[in-house]
């Protein structure tokens, strides 16, 4: 278990259920014409995806910087996330 930490595993998998979870997301939406725009799906769950990518970085030793780079990118998909439901 410590390995799946220490080599960044868990954040790849929870990745991949993350990107489950959109296409089902965008499924559901396009069966059912409800549901989140495919938009505003992307948006929240890219800086969900940023945030598990810092995170990544963190676990395998990476550089500040790159902890850094990918905290601003969840910061910049949170900031696009809440002008699209601030804007409808």
């Amino acid at each position: 278990m410590a390995e799946l930490f220490a080599s960044g595993r868990v954040v790849d998998a929870i990745l991949a259920l993350m990107l489950l979870e959109g296409v089902a997301l965008w499924a559901l939406g396009r069966a059912t014409g409800r549901g989140l725009a495919p938009g505003a799906i992307l948006t929240n769950l890219a800086a969900g995806a940023a945030l598990l990518l810092a995170l990544r970085a963190a676990l395998t030793g990476a550089a500040w910087y790159a902890v850094a780079a990918w905290l601003v990118a969840g910061l910049l998909a949170h900031l696009a996330d809440l002008w699209r439901r601030l804007a409808s």
